[in-house]
């Protein structure tokens, strides 16, 4: 009996994670869940799963499941330091790190700490501090990746050296925006953003797919997860969402793997490794497929892409500002505070002018962390200035 903490229970990876332990009550049991502010699908899991420590970022949110709650066996708690202590618990063999955006870091740096074996489904925690994590788990934990194409290069590499790699080629779906005109991006709104023509996510990685900054992260993820040089890491457009990932060898050989775009096939198999669980999910039928295509990514087009490359060459804290500078743009353009094809240029703006300095240990992250998020906030506002009225 494998036991799980989940954190980030209440989003899109933790709903399908529960799905798949809730079909396997023999393997595995949950004995912590963590989650942002929804505090009343958090109470409804806890009342299924029954964990012994229930988290909420929001202490709001905290307070009220506090009052609510039925089963007086749970403990519950709030804050960063709650979200930790749900990491960190000391009855978990596997964390899975689902929090979305910066906030899901420190978490997963505790877990790793304590020496649990790591699901990774968010992508920040490597894209902002991929060297130190990595440093930091050698030796006490398996970092295994919950993310579809970085699971398919991870199942690709099974009883391959290291050395055989040449290249890995991460597949994109190309978003809802794939042949749009570039000239009316200004008009897209949050609701044509949100309608991802494959998978069904998070508001903010599907913003994210559709500027293909999201592509851009799982490029630096890449690096880290599988210690490969950048220039050896591709992007290819493969708009049909079948080929997750494929890793080119130096004999010239292409492994690749190939599945339905649901999330639950990956997750299965982070949750289980390096054994695999048996699903009713779909099987492929590549019969009713007919055609795979690919293309090369347009990065005039969308910049993000670009833009992530270039932060990975700088590297040191410039990953984490490239980041940072994402979050708050992506939530300007979900509040309609700015355009579509504003997200890159704040981004860019702020990379332009930051500083790149060492990023040796995780407070050296924060603090660019902080500064990009201060510099791209009081870009928005010169830009809301700058509008018409």
């Amino acid at each position: 009996m494998k036991k799980i903490s989940i954190l980030g229970s209440t989003g899109s990876i933790g709903v399908n994670a529960l799905d798949v332990i809730s079909r396997h009550p023999d393997k595995f049991q949950i004995v912590a869940l963590a989650a942002g502010e929804n505090d009343s699908l958090l109470q409804s899991q806890i009342d299924r799963f029954k964990p012994k420590i229930a988290a909420l970022f929001n202490e709001k949110s905290s307070d009220k499941l506090k009052k609510t709650i039925k089963d007086k066996n749970v403990k519950i708690v709030s804050g960063v330091d709650g979200v930790i202590e749900a990491a960190t618990i000391r009855e978990a063999d596997m964390v899975i790190s689902a929090i979305v955006g910066a906030a899901g870091l420190i978490p997963t740096i505790s877990a790793i700490k304590a020496k649990k074996d790591i699901a990774l489904a968010n992508k920040e925690t490597l894209v902002m501090a991929g060297e130190i994590v990595m440093r930091e788990a050698e030796g006490k934990c398996r970092i295994i990746p919950v993310d579809s194409e970085h699971s398919a290069i991870f199942q690709s590499l099974t009883g391959e050296k290291r050395e055989s790699i040449r290249k890995l080629i991460l597949t994109a779906s190309g978003g809802p925006f794939r042949n749009y005109p570039e000239e009316q991006f200004k008009d897209i709104k949050p609701e044509d953003a949100l309608k991802h023509p494959n998978w069904r996510m998070g508001q903010k990685i599907t913003i994210d797919s559709a500027t293909l900054m999201n592509k851009g992260f799982e490029v630096i993820e890449a690096k880290w997860l599988f210690g490969i040089a950048d220039e050896n890491i591709e992007v290819l457009i493969h708009p049909q969402s079948i080929i997750h990932s494929l890793v080119e060898f130096i004999d010239g050989s292409v492994l690749a793997q190939l599945g339905i775009p649901d999330m639950r096939i990956p997750i299965s198999y982070a949750l289980n490794y390096p054994d695999r669980l048996e699903n009713t999910l779909p099987s492929l039928n590549l019969a009713e497929v007919k055609n795979l295509s690919f293309e090369k990514p347009d990065t005039e087009k969308f910049p993000c892409l670009k833009l992530a490359f270039e932060s990975l060459k700088k590297g040191e804290t410039m990953p984490a500002v490239l980041n940072a500078s994402n979050e708050v743009a992506v939530n300007a353009f979900l509040n309609s505070e700015i355009s579509f094809n504003e997200i890159p240029e704040i981004i860019k703006q702020t990379m332009n002018a930051h500083k790149v300095s060492h990023a040796k240990e995780i407070s050296d992250i924060l603090k660019a962390d902080r500064w990009a998020r201060e510099y791209a906030k009081t870009e928005i506002q010169k830009s809301k200035e700058q509008k018409p009225n």
